[in-house]
């Protein structure tokens, strides 16, 4: 019965994993690179573009690994909730719900945020860092997993993202007419 729960924890961390490794990836090589990044970023509102490309470049290259061994899953749930926040409010959801209406719709960021919380929920399972440090109760793991996983992942990934939106997002409004 648990090997059905170790293998779909183990293949959320992996789809997780390789969907921010490609977006990091993406953001640092891709296109333009990180100055067309932040370019982005400052066109929609997140000052200074050039720092928080930057920032959520390493968050994303940084949950990555932590994601694919299963090591402090809940705190890299946490990285992919506050990057995927951002995105959510920041230029999502003023496009409505689904991915292909113009300028993308919300719905790829929302699923992925709730990946994230169940993964912070769920832990990394059985084939997992995260396993062994609990069952060998290092430094009080108990945090990894289940109700302590989901408000590790909520509150400091979306508390993350409130704080950036809160100080850094200052979207453009519409020049008024006259």
């Amino acid at each position: 019965m648990t090997h059905g729960l170790d293998i779909g924890t183990l293949l959320l961390r992996v789809a997780l994993g390789i969907t921010m490794l490609a977006h990091g990836y993406n953001h640092a090589f891709g296109g333009g690179k990180l100055p067309g990044t932040a370019r982005w970023f400052e066109s929609i509102g997140i000052r200074p573009g050039r720092v928080h490309a930057l920032l959520a470049t390493l968050t994303e290259l940084g949950v990555a690994p932590l994601l694919f061994l299963g090591l402090l899953t809940p705190l890299a749930a946490a990285g992919v909730l506050g990057v995927m926040v951002v995105a959510l409010i920041a230029n999502h959801l003023k496009n409505g719900y689904f991915i292909f209406r113009p300028g993308e719709g919300y719905e790829y960021v929302l699923f992925i945020t709730f990946a994230a919380l169940g993964l912070g929920a769920l832990g990394g399972g059985g084939w997992s860092i995260d396993k062994v440090l609990v069952d060998h109760d290092v430094a009080g793991c108990h945090w990894l997993y289940g109700w302590h996983g989901l408000l590790v992942a909520a509150v400091l990934g979306g508390g993350g993202a409130a704080l950036l939106l809160a100080t850094c997002w200052r979207p453009n409004r519409p020049a008024a007419d006259g």
